[in-house]
């Protein structure tokens, strides 16, 4: 028999994310503090709860404790992965301001393919790891670029040019 994941809507996979990061904070998760987390009322809470419990990735007490299964903890897990790399990706390499980024991100963390997803970890990583742990030249002339509209003059095209002539 295969095994065929059910794909979760980007809203009940907040739901998760929000379960995984109160619990970390606070140590639990209440119907209460995830309505003022998600900004959704707790009945709207209590009716995600149901769905996500039905389908295996989350126990609850009806307006108590939430807790996440084992299923629930992978996927949470996956999506807050997501979402801190294109945090760190929006804020770091293109210089949004960290309340804009975290906003796009969580939007941006659901609709991402896995392949998409590795090749951003990836640029991410190469980025971080420049070799003078500064940031790169052509991500310098990006940021020339972007407050003023023009290409800075590339300093290897001018190199050739002078060996050329």
């Amino acid at each position: 028999m295969v095994y065929m994941e059910k794909k979760l809507s980007s809203n009940m996979e907040d739901y998760l994310e929000a379960i995984a990061v109160l619990t970390e904070k606070k140590g639990v998760a209440r119907v209460k503090d995830l309505a003022d987390f998600l900004n959704v009322r707790a009945s709207s809470v209590n009716s995600a709860l149901n769905n996500l419990s039905k389908n295996g990735f989350v126990i609850h007490e009806r307006y108590g404790y939430a807790g996440l299964t084992r299923e629930g903890e992978r996927i949470a897990k996956g999506v807050r992965v997501r979402h801190n790399a294109l945090v760190k990706f929006l804020t770091e390499v293109l210089g949004i301001d960290f309340e804009t980024a975290s906003e796009d991100a969580c939007r941006m963390e659901h609709v991402l393919s896995q392949k998409t997803f590795k090749k951003l970890a990836k640029f991410i990583e190469f980025v971080e790891t420049c070799p003078d742990h500064s940031r790169p030249d052509w991500l310098k002339s990006f940021d020339y670029y972007f407050r003023t509209g023009k290409r800075p003059k590339c300093p290897i095209k001018q190199i050739k040019q002078k060996l050329q002539g």
